[in-house]
């Protein structure tokens, strides 16, 4: 099949990254609703965290899979399925009864969503050949993702506050339906030459790892921190963890190689990704109940307050992306999360009756920050495997971006629950200060690795995983 030209790889670009604005804005846009939610369905915080975490926790388990089945199957016809399975998902959410339904069926969106975001950049890293082509595609790629993720909030505010919360669901039938007739008519289909194996155990120890731990911290305050059930789901991670590493060294096909971790670039990207999206994930949520629950806005204004960082988002993302493709990732990473740490700063002096005028700065400033740090991701965790290796990389910096939002709901979340005590509005804004000094911590470690992993030391790392690779593969 002949290359595709300029205008034909850009729409396929932009076909991509519709579904990608769908299912990423679809994790952030049920923020705003929470409150409303709660009150309709008169459930506890823990059951809200569930509703943003049982989404995040599914796509993130299922990453690898959906791009090995792409691979085996067809990109193309396995990116349709999951535009079709996520959008009778967000059907059945906008008739959901109650709010154990709710997060089942959240599940179900979520099982879609997971075939999206890898076979799509799989899509687009072999529609755009050239490296600087795709070095900007990355960068246009993170951009929406980072974007969605900004405006979930503003959209949700505004369809919550005119129609209700069932509507933050019905806006993706529409959408989802557009994105999958175009991509039947668009898209051309494409496998791969050697698809990997199915990995079950991986993939079921993988699912239990993440689904236990968040388990764990979610129900925490509710149980106690010290308490048999929390210790006891913190010990089964880590022994399923210890039982993972050398499970999936010895298999030839692994569903993810704990060897890749010794590229630096690699290992940075997807700690950054866990440190950024936690942050992202938890001021988000943390936000949308401030907001409305103590300072008694509605769901629109709360949305509108977050303009400021969709704003800074929209318009850094991509210039994030032509600095990587000209410059390299280390000054965007950094700055990046010197301003997640400086809106970690800011936050921390929140109270329930601060000034408006400290909310936009610190809104602002948070904007800066993730718009900055989010597209040199993806580039940074590519640039630090081979070639052929480049949709495994993709997946995994993808995986960590969604494991990184459903830690920083469940940790911030948690945090913040343990320490109110009595109504949501008299002790939430002290409450939350433990939780954007985490957001702190958190800034601090993006800057240093994202000065550690740009550097000679950390090609250097990336380039002897590489040469192994190479002699590894030529004498299979």
């Amino acid at each position: 099949m002949a290359e595709p030209n300029y205008r034909r790889r850009m729409l396929i670009l932009a076909i991509c990254c519709l579904s990608l604005f769908l299912v990423s804005m679809d994790n952030t846009i049920v923020n705003l609703a929470l409150p409303a939610l709660q009150r309709d369905f008169n459930t506890r915080v823990s059951s809200l965290q569930w509703t943003i975490d049982a989404y995040s926790l599914v796509v993130a388990s299922l990453l690898m899979l959906s791009g090995s089945t792409a691979d085996r199957v067809g990109r193309r016809r396995t990116f349709q399925t999951g535009l079709a399975v996520f959008t009778l998902g967000s059907l059945l959410c906008s008739v959901a009864p109650n709010v154990t339904l709710l997060i089942v069926f959240r599940m179900v969106q979520a099982v879609g969503g997971s075939m999206l975001n890898p076979v799509a950049m799989s899509i687009v890293t072999n529609t755009f050949t050239d490296a600087r082509e795709r070095a900007r595609a990355i960068g246009i790629w993170a951009g929406v993702f980072g974007v969605s993720m900004a405006l979930g909030p503003v959209v949700g505010g505004a369809l919550v506050g005119a129609v209700g919360w069932r509507s933050i669901f019905w806006i993706n039938v529409p959408f989802g339906v557009a994105a999958l007739v175009l991509a039947a008519v668009f898209v051309p289909e494409s496998k791969a030459s050697r698809a990997r194996r199915v990995d079950p155990v991986g993939q079921t120890l993988i699912f239990l790892i993440l689904g236990v731990l968040t388990y764990g911290i979610i129900e925490a305050p509710q149980a106690g921190w010290l308490s048999a059930q929390t210790l006891g789901c913190f010990a089964f991670a880590v022994v399923a963890v210890a039982v993972l590493v050398p499970y999936e060294k010895r298999r030839d096909e692994p569903l993810i190689d704990p060897r890749f971790f010794s590229s630096a670039p690699f290992s940075g990207a997807t700690l950054i990704a866990l440190c950024s999206f936690a942050c992202m994930g938890g001021f988000l949520f943390l936000n949308a109940i401030y907001l409305q629950n103590v300072r008694g806005l509605s769901p629109l204004h709360a949305g509108l307050l977050t303009l400021p960082t969709a704003a800074m988002i929209f318009v850094l993302s991509p210039l994030a992306g032509r600095i990587v493709a000209r410059w390299g990732a280390r000054l965007p990473l950094m700055a990046g999360g010197a301003g997640i740490l400086a809106s970690g700063l800011l936050l921390t002096r929140i109270e329930a009756d601060s000034p408006l005028a400290l909310l936009i700065v610190t809104y602002f400033v948070f904007g800066i920050g993730f718009g900055m740090v989010n597209p040199p991701i993806t580039n940074t965790a590519v640039s630090g495997m081979p070639r052929e290796q480049a949709g495994v990389a993709a997946a995994v910096a993808s995986t960590s971006r969604m494991v990184g939002g459903a830690l920083g709901v469940a940790v911030l979340g948690a945090v913040v629950t343990s320490r109110v005590h009595g109504s949501v509005a008299a002790g939430f804004a002290q409450a939350s200060h433990v939780a954007w000094w985490i957001m702190v911590g958190c800034g601090c470690a993006v800057v240093l690795l994202g000065f550690a992993t740009t550097g000679p030391w950390a090609r250097r790392t990336a380039a002897r995983f590489v040469q192994e690779e190479q002699v590894a593969v030529s004498t299979r």
